[in-house]
């Protein structure tokens, strides 16, 4: 099943989510169509709360279906290490259209619970240390452009008022 993506102003994707508590088929299923929607989307990842589910789940895959391997789930996910800085332009299914520079840490050491609950550690470079920093942002609430200036958030935020107003959002 795809799910639709919750677009900014939804009020799911700036609050904290709920622990994932149950691994069972039900979660497999709840797993395999955000990977399904992510896709669709054309993301590289997907947080829960972005489908309107407050859980502490996120979907990764940075080749974009090119390597079955590099599907991750995410169940309770947290940043143990990061390293470096580097600064790229940044996106979000949530808010589609928009891109701006963020600044974040260039090696991620991520620790998470698989779909079966069993806990693993993954260090990610570049573009896989930035999908973990921006899905963990996801499930607490935050989203990127809390990363970035005040005057460009604003700008942002007043352009996706016009849009809503306009019933384009």
């Amino acid at each position: 099943m795809i799910y639709p993506i919750v677009k900014f102003g939804n009020p799911v994707l700036e609050k904290a989510a709920e622990p994932v508590t149950v691994f069972d088929a039900e979660l497999q299923k709840l797993v395999e169509d955000m990977f399904e929607s992510m896709y669709q989307a054309h993301g590289v990842g997907l947080a829960a709360p972005q489908i309107g589910i407050s859980k502490r789940l996120a979907v990764i895959d940075i080749t974009f279906k090119e390597d079955p391997e590099a599907k991750l789930v995410l169940a309770n996910p947290e940043i143990i290490h990061t390293e470096g800085k580097h600064t790229q332009p940044e996106g979000c299914l949530s808010i589609p259209e928009f891109r701006e520079p963020v600044a974040r840490a260039k090696k991620v050491t991520i620790r998470a619970q698989d779909v079966n609950g069993k806990w693993f550690e993954r260090t990610g470079e570049d573009l896989l240390a930035r999908a973990f920093l921006h899905e963990t942002d996801h499930l607490s609430g935050k989203l990127y452009i809390s990363h970035i200036s005040a005057l460009k958030r604003d700008l942002m935020k007043r352009k996706i008022r016009k849009l809503v107003k306009a019933g384009e959002w």
